[in-house]
């Protein structure tokens, strides 16, 4: 008698219905429009901020008080860029370089999830 014709057959649940059918490679693919999404999200805030405070500071009639809070803001968003920087590229460094984890393809963020063959 076969393990089969005792216990049936063992079918692996289906995975997520992203990307190529492979669940692993959906899961990958689904945290890479995450990362992609949140850089994108990250930077129009930043744009926005920056753009507020440059109209504030246009707008303030020369009033102290108001320049320095525009002139805050715009420090704040430049602040934003720079630390969206820092880690886009150490993201990309430890998980890309060091990790091999992800790749950096045309479309965005590729998330290769290690798994045992």
């Amino acid at each position: 008698m076969e393990i089969d014709e005792i216990f049936g057959k063992v079918t692996p649940p289906p995975g997520m219905n992203i990307g190529p059918g492979d669940p692993v490679e959906g899961l990958g693919q689904l945290i890479g429009w995450g990362i992609n999404i949140f850089i994108t999200l990250a930077g129009m805030f930043m744009l926005v901020y920056l753009l507020w405070g440059a109209f504030d500071w246009i707008s303030s009639s020369g009033e102290k008080e108001k320049i320095t809070k525009a002139q805050s803001k715009i420090t704040n968003a430049i602040i934003g860029m720079i630390i969206i920087f820092i880690v886009l590229v150490g993201f990309n460094l430890l998980a890309g370089q060091l990790l091999g984890i992800v790749e950096q393809t045309p479309d965005g963020f590729k998330l290769k999830i290690p798994t045992l063959q």
